[in-house]
């Protein structure tokens, strides 16, 4: 009995010990294993690098225009008169020239004749005293038969009534002018957009009858765009540069126009500089007004240093690249240009193949040592 208990005793030791000692390896295993997997989390990855090159970036510009009209005017009446006729009405296209109202004045007829009689009345006195001066002269080719004082004033009343038949003569003529505006013609090609009279209608130059244009005239064939550039993009646009562009009305369809012309000057409040481009509108889709969606082209006319995004750090003190000098960071400040994509223009104190971190970070503080890199292929 006492022998069985024995060798029960000593299995249960033997099992016992067993498990210590799997339990030891296990532990030396698993300690082995975290002292590894430590030592690798601990390797430094290499930071990625890339050799700072030139090139050219294109980029556009999305900002809001409006179309205007090439030519747009408010044609008031010239004389005090009634309307006698309207001969066009709001959306009637016109030729230059062409008669859109008639009016009338009878104190202009008066006028008229008045101006006339005066004419002829000073012609026939400029013909007797011309005629009598010749007479005169003729007379004096004979020594002694008439007085050189005499030849003297006669000369003098001829040429009194030369100067006032001239004087009615104009007078006549700025009556007959007048008569002229009381037909009131469109100064340009275009479509009436509004009018404010009626048949029977006191039309003047000032006082009731001139608070509104009794027309306006809109030139619609062709427009202006006109967009407001920031100060930063106006080195990019010039004349003749081709823009497109959208409206609200047609979603899908594009529009071109060319840039004509340039403020050369920026708005003091808006800090932009007021450029027009000129667009064909022959089928008159456009209406003078609408609000359009421009897209500016910005080509870069110089090549300048392009760099990915990621490259740059904008930080509270400024905007900055990271150089790796001699396996140490050093901070570069830049400032940005045109972006596109994920690329922008940088400008600053950095030279052709200066080595910068492709994905430039704070935690990369100025001076620090960068022991593993590689190169961006």
């Amino acid at each position: 009995m006492n022998r069985l208990i024995n060798r029960v005793g000593y299995s249960v030791l033997a099992v016992f010990s067993g498990i210590l000692v799997v339990s030891s390896l296990n532990g030396c295993h698993s300690s082995e294993g975290k002292t590894e997997k430590t030592a690798v989390a601990e390797e430094p990855q290499p930071l990625e690098v890339i050799a700072l090159r030139k090139g050219k970036l294109s980029s556009s510009l999305q900002i809001p225009g409006e179309l205007m009209a090439f030519r747009d005017v408010d044609i008031y009446a010239k004389v005090s008169g009634f309307i006698k006729s309207i001969h066009a009405d709001v959306g009637t296209e016109v030729k230059e020239g062409q008669l859109l109202a008639l009016a009338e004045a009878p104190e202009l007829n008066a006028q008229l004749s008045a101006a006339h009689s005066r004419l002829k009345s000073q012609e026939a006195l400029y013909i007797a005293s011309k005629a009598n001066y010749d007479r005169y002269v003729d007379a004096a080719k004979t020594p002694g038969t008439v007085a050189q004082t005499m030849i003297e004033q006669t000369l003098a009343k001829k040429e009194s009534d030369l100067a006032q038949l001239e004087a009615a003569k104009s007078s006549y003529r700025e009556v007959s002018d007048m008569r002229k505006y009381l037909e009131i013609r469109a100064p340009f090609s275009g479509i009436i957009s509004l009018r404010n009279a009626s048949t029977g209608a006191y039309i003047g130059p000032s006082g009731k009858g001139s608070e509104f244009p009794l027309f306006v005239l809109t030139e619609q064939k062709r427009l202006r765009l006109v967009i407001a550039v920031p100060e930063a993009y106006t080195g990019y646009v010039d004349l003749n540069d081709e823009v497109t562009f959208t409206v609200k009305a047609y979603p899908d369809k594009k529009f071109s126009g060319k840039v004509k012309r340039l403020a050369g000057a920026l708005d003091k409040r808006l800090r932009s500089e007021r450029t027009e481009v000129d667009v064909i509108n022959n089928d008159r889709k456009l209406l003078p007004g609408m609000i359009a969606e421009v897209t500016i082209p910005l080509p870069t006319k110089n090549t300048t240093f392009v760099v990915p995004k990621s490259a740059v750090i904008n930080a509270t003190t400024g905007v900055f690249i990271v150089k790796v000098i001699n396996q140490k960071a050093e901070w570069v400040p830049v400032q940005k240009g045109l972006e596109d994509g994920d690329s922008v223009e940088v400008f600053g104190e950095v030279k052709e193949g200066d080595q910068i971190l492709t994905t430039a970070t704070e935690e990369v503080r100025n001076g620090s040592a960068i022991r593993s890199v590689k190169q961006r292929t």
